[in-house]
């Protein structure tokens, strides 16, 4: 059989020639060609794309300035719309009354004695069922931010121990620290300093408790003139209350003590959030209760351990306690206006 096929002689010419199927056929001097494949760019438009392709070969700086790169961009995406840079830091927010902490017109009775048994008023809520506690006030004026990171841990905590685990865990921790201050009511209470208590009568406290007592040793040995422990303080003026933990000398200094219980180290005071809030509310309302003779200006939250690890004291100097106030008045203004 006979096929016609075109071959390329080595001097470049071109000639049919009729062969048959046999290689023998062709002569040294020839070779055959495959038929040409067609390329998968063969249907691009060249002229279309050309002046990207020159634009991106090309070893040239393109033609293109920042001023066209905007007026590209700004058709296509629009202008940009430029913040104005404030000219300087917002002023920070201020009472719309700032209230005086200190209550200077009352007379302080400089001979009050430090000595003898600590005032304990007792909280009797029926002659004030609508006066509002420090407590709620701080629970009611959380910011967002607080709000998102209580709602994240105790998410994280019901998802590792459940609805009915996470209650109970709860409540032990309340019934633990309602335990610590106890204890400390009684220690505090007895008048006996912490350097000369002997050991053996720490034990008659419950087992929850024996870890935060050994954590707090430290600061009990510099606590001395206990004047009020676990008392009610109500602000004249302001109409909120609260339950003082402590009133003593701490290193010398007066000061209203308040007591914590953490799971967690809190070495700094930023660890403690509201806590100087708190305290601060506390002694605004004593300064300004006339069942208290005197000034308390410093404060001192003591953060105790279950496992007996040195607590944290947080002293707050009386510019601190200020500053605090301050504050403090921000969140009662904001809770009267919610109500």
């Amino acid at each position: 059989m006979l096929t016609l096929k075109r071959v390329v002689c080595v001097g470049g010419t071109i000639a049919p020639l009729c062969t048959a199927l046999s290689a023998s056929s062709f002569s040294a001097g020839c070779f055959l060609i495959a038929p040409k494949r067609l390329s998968p760019y063969s249907s691009v438009d060249s002229e279309r794309y050309s002046s990207l392709v020159k634009s991106v070969m090309s070893s040239r700086v393109s033609a293109q300035t920042p001023e066209t790169l905007q007026a590209e961009d700004d058709h296509i995406y629009g202008p940009v719309v430029k913040a104005q840079t404030p000219s300087s830091r917002p002023e920070p927010r201020v009472p719309k009354t700032l209230h005086p902490f200190l209550h200077l017109k009352e007379t302080v009775d400089p001979e009050y004695p430090e000595s003898g048994p600590p005032a304990r008023i007792s909280l009797n809520r029926a002659s004030r069922p609508l006066v509002p506690s420090v407590t709620r006030i701080l629970q009611q004026t959380l910011s967002p931010e607080q709000i998102f990171y209580l709602d994240r841990w105790k998410r994280k905590m019901i998802a590792e121990l459940g609805e009915e685990g996470f209650k109970e865990y709860s409540q032990n921790l309340f019934r633990q620290g309602k335990l610590f201050h106890s204890a400390l009511e009684d220690i505090l209470a007895s008048g006996a300093t912490w350097k000369n208590r002997n050991p053996s009568e720490t034990s008659e406290y419950p087992p929850e408790v024996q870890g935060y007592l050994e954590s707090i040793s430290h600061i009990l040995e510099d606590v001395t003139a206990v004047r009020a422990t676990e008392s009610t303080v109500h602000h004249d003026t302001l109409n909120y209350l609260g339950i003082v933990d402590c009133v003593a000398r701490y290193r010398g200094v007066l000061c209203l003590i308040d007591w914590k219980t953490s799971e967690k180290p809190k070495p700094f005071l930023g660890n403690t959030y509201d806590n100087p809030v708190q305290v601060a509310a506390y002694a605004g309302a004593l300064n300004n209760d006339g069942n208290y003779k005197y000034q308390v200006e410093n404060g001192l939250i003591v953060v105790a351990y279950k496992d007996g690890s040195p607590a944290h004291a947080h002293q707050l100097s009386s510019e601190l306690m200020l500053e605090y106030w301050k504050t403090w008045l921000l969140r009662l203004e904001e809770f009267t206006e919610q109500r």
